[in-house]
């Protein structure tokens, strides 16, 4: 698996259309995910547009990366990340979104996927890294916690209010595999 950064596009010039067809396939593969947060008005029926949109806020923050997982040449996942926690939780950044092609779940893409990143935070020489994960989605929490991820609070994410459990994850200096 290969993990590249995908830049913000630049004023008149939009994401290509063949990425972006290949990241709208990836979002809306993930419909039941989808169904759980609300981020689309139909998760069954994700458009470029709507992709495109949600990238372009998430590229509004400060210290965002867009990573696209790739293997074989195809696109299996993306992951957004912080370089700092929001909020004064402290200096850890954070996960904020690792997405996997619905089809791959279960092969070990999504453990991948999250060990690069991890990997990534190690380089920078960053201490931990947290994520948040909605309280209706015990798939996730358990896929997390699985990965050494601990569960340090409860509350609302600060975009809709939505109940969640906040989760954190010491990093070591070299990763054993």
């Amino acid at each position: 698996m290969i993990l590249d950064p995908l830049l913000p596009p630049t004023p008149g010039r939009p994401l290509p259309e063949p990425l972006l067809a290949e990241l709208t396939a990836l979002y809306a593969s993930n419909h039941a995910f989808h169904t759980l947060t609300g981020d689309f008005p139909d998760p069954h029926d994700i458009r470029p547009e709507q992709v495109a949109h949600a990238l372009s806020e998430e590229w509004s923050r400060p210290g965002t990366d867009v990573l696209l997982a790739r293997s074989f040449g195809h696109l299996t996942g993306i992951a957004i990340t912080l370089a700092r926690h929001p909020g004064p939780a402290g200096p850890d950044p954070r996960i904020g979104l690792l997405l996997v092609d619905a089809s791959l779940h279960g092969q070990g893409h999504g453990r991948r996927l999250a060990t690069l990143v991890e990997d990534r935070f190690r380089a920078a020489d960053r201490a931990a890294v947290r994520l948040a994960v909605l309280d209706d989605n015990p798939k996730a929490l358990a896929f997390w916690t699985a990965l050494g991820h601990e569960v340090i609070d409860r509350r609302e994410d600060r975009r809709l209010g939505r109940p969640c459990a906040v989760l954190r994850k010491e990093l070591t200096a070299s990763k054993l595999y």
